[in-house]
This record gives C-alpha cells, structure tokens and sequence, in this order.
C-alpha cells in the first residue's frame, strides 16, 4: 500500500507557474513509477507525466512537453510536477498515481488539486 497526498494547486493567470508535489508514505517509494494525470471541467481523467525510479525514463503528453518538468526526490518520497507557461486549458483537478513496476494499472491514487488558470 501507499498513501499520496498532492498540494501545490492554485488560481493562477496565464503565463504564470505553478509546483505540484506528491508525496508518498507507506511501501518502499523505491518500488513505483510516479505520474500526473489531470481531469479537466466536464472531460475524462487524462495522463499528463510519468518518471521511474533513477528519472531515466520519463513520459510527457504532447500538449505539455517543454512546459511541465516532472520529478522526484527519493529521499523524501516526493514527486513534483513543476507547471511553466500555464494555459487556461490546463485548467483541471491534478492527481498524484503511482504504480508498481511490474504492472500496466495504477493502482494507487491521491485525492486531487484543483489548477485553476485564468486568461
């Protein structure tokens, strides 16, 4: 089991930046792929980022790349989702997974943080 807990949402302006962490307790932290996904207003939940263990295989949606920074510290079982040149469209409820490296579901999921983004 692990439990995750996201903070770091916000009402923002377009242009602005925002740092969404996770972090993590329970089973060895070392053992999950961490990813973002969002739920846009009206729309189904859609993966954002993913990053493994040493950071060496890390996975961005289109819409995102050169703007969102994913990453982890180890140390403190925290994943963050650094957010640059925010967009209105990024306007959603983010959420923390993560699942286990044997397994194509994630299993484990935090509660969400609403990003606002206003034009």
């Amino acid at each position: 089991q692990v439990q995750l807990v996201e903070s770091g949402g916000g009402l923002v302006q377009a242009g602005d930046s925002l740092r969404l962490s996770c972090a993590a307790s329970g089973r060895t932290f070392s053992s999950y792929i961490m990813g973002w996904f969002r739920q846009p207003p009206g729309k189904e939940r859609e993966f954002v980022a993913s990053i493994n263990w040493s950071g060496s295989a890390i996975a961005y949606i289109d819409s995102v790349k050169g703007r969102f920074t994913i990453s982890r510290d180890n140390a403190k079982n925290t994943v963050y989702l650094q957010m640059n040149s925010l967009k209105p469209e990024d306007t959603a409820v983010y959420y923390c997974a993560a699942r286990l490296m044997d397994s194509r579901s994630w299993g484990y999921w935090g509660q969400g943080t609403q990003v606002t983004v206003s034009s």
